[in-house]
């Protein structure tokens, strides 16, 4: 799969245990961008694969985020629900270069290089 590395700004603009919505071309989903008390970093589809709620409005964890509609706990790695909720979300690869967040967008999805 061919990958578009998207600049999305300085890791310092996504609050530790928190998130950033970004809304990337005019047709694709929302994608989610968290930051864990660690400094790690994910990125997902911003929709709970139960009533497709927006994850980056949840309570972030460890590696996990907690859905605001409903609690389902989602984990960042995987994308895929804890416990005994069944589903997933996509997730995107993401990297670090000097400091700025870069998210993976595949060019099959209509992204231009």
């Amino acid at each position: 799969m061919d990958l578009v590395w998207k600049n999305i700004g300085a890791l310092s603009n996504i609050p530790a245990q928190g998130a950033r919505r970004l809304c990337i071309g005019k047709s694709g989903p929302p994608i989610a961008v968290f930051r864990t008390g660690e400094d790690r970093v994910f990125a997902l589809i911003d929709e709970c694969p139960h009533r497709r709620g927006p994850l980056s409005e949840g309570i972030v964890s460890g590696t996990t985020v907690a859905c605001p509609l409903h609690n389902w706990v989602i984990d960042l790695t995987s994308g895929l629900a804890l416990g005994l909720d069944e589903g997933g979300t996509p997730i995107l690869p993401i990297r670090i270069v000097a400091g700025e967040v870069h998210v993976g967008l595949s060019l099959a999805a209509g992204e231009s290089a």
